[in-house]
């Protein structure tokens, strides 16, 4: 179960056994594990945070995670998502603005003996009164915790209040290290800091295929290497390289490869 009080403060609460799955990291967020784990990991790194822990994730990434409760118990968390109109706000308001570039890794954990995650432990008492929209609260407690996190981490303005959208970046290299998010072509043009046309002109030079058709191929490819050498399950590796369900997964597979993946 999980419950959206409001899309800028996020309670969830999950009682299976675990939860997986992936994101688009469109905006900034701050978070912090009421109870039991999270575990991110964006293709090239993985990281996790346990109960207590404090955690911020840049915008425009592409992370897997896994939620995992206690034993016997629930997973618990809190997360505040900054959108840019509300930093552009904030940046306008205090004068705040980035000085340089900031590169670094697409989730951060911070010290968990802070103002900012006593802060972040105590939205849980606001929860009834957040769960409105509108709520005139919900722009005080974004504004709050924008201000114990620059309290907390003062190199973070680089990163929070640098607005432009993604430069140019290495296409090939991009990609075979995020080929198995399950996103789409335009998702992917836009974190290389291309145009969708430009996006499928630079690829057919590389790659001599198109976005789609390589996705495809290359999905298979390590869902076959997992499947043979790894001795994965067929459940647990169509989500592992991208595929939307297990029907449509089977079906490519039996076609590239001549028989069910369960076969193999």
């Amino acid at each position: 179960m999980e419950k959206t009080v409001f899309p800028s403060i996020k309670f969830s609460c999950y009682f299976t056994e675990s939860r997986q799955g992936e994101h688009f990291i469109s905006d900034h967020v701050l978070g912090y594990v009421e109870s039991g784990s999270t575990t991110f990991n964006d293709g090239n790194n993985s990281v996790t945070m346990e109960a207590g822990q404090l955690y911020f994730c840049r915008r425009n990434q592409l992370l897997k995670y896994v939620k995992t409760p206690p034993q016997g118990g629930e997973f618990r968390s809190v997360s505040v998502t900054f959108s840019q109109e509300v930093l552009k706000n904030f940046s306008l308001k205090y004068g705040y603005e980035s000085e340089r570039k900031s590169s670094g890794n697409s989730c951060l954990v911070l010290d968990n003996n802070s103002v900012l995650a006593n802060y972040m432990n105590s939205l849980r008492e606001y929860e009834p009164v957040l769960k409105y929209p509108g709520s005139p609260l919900l722009p005080v407690k974004q504004e709050e915790a924008i201000l114990l996190l620059l309290k907390l981490c003062p190199e973070i303005k680089d990163v929070l209040f640098d607005f432009t959208d993604p430069g140019k970046i290495d296409l090939e290299a991009f990609m075979e290290q995020n080929y198995h998010f399950n996103v789409g072509v335009n998702r992917f043009a836009y974190l290389t800091g291309r145009s969708l046309s430009g996006f499928k002109r630079d690829f057919e030079k590389v790659f001599s295929i198109s976005p789609g058709k390589w996705l495809v191929q290359r999905r298979l490819q390590e869902a076959y290497y997992l499947l043979t050498e790894k001795k994965m399950t067929v459940s647990d590796i169509y989500p592992e390289v991208g595929f939307e369900d297990m029907s449509h997964f089977s079906y490519a597979f039996k076609k590239r490869y001549g028989t069910a993946p369960t076969k193999i």
